[in-house]
């Protein structure tokens, strides 16, 4: 990376701190982010044992206020917030008139005239004039990127660490809710909600309490073996999951039926964008699928290797990694529907060479309960 490469990333509040813990900095969506510390696979499993810290203020938020937010926010997104309680957040989708993925996005209710939604890092300003290009009400949308930092503590020790820190009562914050108050004397949005398959909180708070939060916590979950964690493991970690990753599994070619992702989309909301080109594709029918395999052979299924079926491409891996709590070597990638069952013997071509593989049912990985 050049200098005057690294000059025009924009950084998180907590750039100095990654780089004096030794971390591994890495251009990601246009941020200079921190994709290791002491190593992705030892983050991975603390993270599936125990507990990490990600930085990931790097995400973008754009808020819909007023009268007419609701209106603005069914019109923008695929599911149904309309069902949504004030302290409750779902997943859901910005499309584009095809059907296709402009983001993948979580959508926060914090008032019958306020909503708040978690965008990905590349596509805040897209998202953002995605938006604003479909306001024909009496809404608002702002972006608020740049008066958030936000932290994810994520693991089977999550709230175990937090709860001492605050008093809001963290038990009464089920999976996708959230609630406003104080960690460490910081006001912040308590989100249980997280990118890596396990549990876990989000929070996001003033930019200039980054360092104290950020040193609170690590000092909190020492005892608790919590480590910071970098977009490596954040990465592989979601893999397992089988969670979509927005440029890889899911974009501006592929739709919510093709991702699997048909339950982040309610037809029969009402109208919203890409709803005609879905009904349109979920009558004809699909030709592709988003599957999971297993490599069978030695070998691992990186993305954007070819997947072969009876010899002939048919499809590409969308990610694919070592995953290093289940000791396999996992992908995700796009197939014929007809040839997408599980237990289907493909092949995935590793440098110009076929290593068999095997269809299999996703999530790879479930947390325990």
């Amino acid at each position: 990376m050049t200098t005057e490469t690294t000059t025009t990333l924009r950084k998180t509040a907590l750039n100095a701190v990654h780089r004096a813990l030794g971390a591994k900095m890495v251009p990601f969506g246009g941020w200079d982010m921190p994709v290791e510390y002491k190593g992705i696979i030892d983050e991975h499993r603390a993270v599936r044992t125990a507990a990490g810290l990600f930085d990931v203020s790097h995400m973008g938020e754009i808020e819909i206020k007023g009268r007419e937010a609701l209106a603005l926010t069914q019109q923008a997104t695929s599911n149904d917030a309309g069902k949504l309680a004030v302290g409750q957040a779902q997943y859901s989708g910005l499309l584009t008139e095809r059907g296709t993925f402009v983001d993948d996005v979580i959508v926060h209710k914090f008032s019958d005239t306020h909503y708040f939604l978690c965008v990905n890092a590349s596509n805040r300003e897209k998202d953002f004039e995605h938006i604003r290009g479909q306001n024909r009400s009496e809404a608002e949308v702002i972006d608020s990127g740049d008066r958030y930092t936000q932290l994810a503590v994520q693991g089977p020790k999550a709230q175990e660490i937090l709860q001492p820190l605050t008093q809001t009562r963290l038990d009464d914050i089920k999976y996708y809710r959230f609630a406003f108050g104080q960690v460490a004397g910081t006001e912040c949005l308590i989100a249980r909600t997280g990118y890596t398959g396990e549990d876990g909180f989000e929070l996001y708070f003033d930019p200039a309490e980054s360092e104290k939060m950020w040193n609170t916590l690590l000092d909190a979950g020492k005892k608790h073996e919590l480590v910071p964690a970098g977009l490596g493991a954040r990465n592989t970690l979601r893999l397992e999951a089988s969670f979509a990753l927005y440029g890889h599994e899911i974009d501006d070619t592929t739709t919510v039926w093709e991702a699997n992702l048909g339950w982040i989309c309610k037809m029969d909301k009402g109208e919203f964008t890409g709803r005609a080109a879905l009904a349109a594709q979920k009558a004809h029918g699909l030709e592709r699928k988003l599957i999971g395999l297993e490599m069978r052979g030695r070998g691992i299924a990186r993305d954007g290797y070819p997947i072969l079926i009876d010899g002939k491409e048919a499809g590409r891996v969308t990610s694919g990694s070592f995953a290093p709590f289940l000791q396999k070597n996992i992908g995700l990638g796009y197939v014929p529907v007809g040839a997408a069952a599980p237990g289907t013997r493909i092949a995935v071509g590793i440098r110009g060479q076929p290593v068999e593989a095997e269809i299999v049912a996703t999530p790879f990985y479930k947390r325990p309960r």
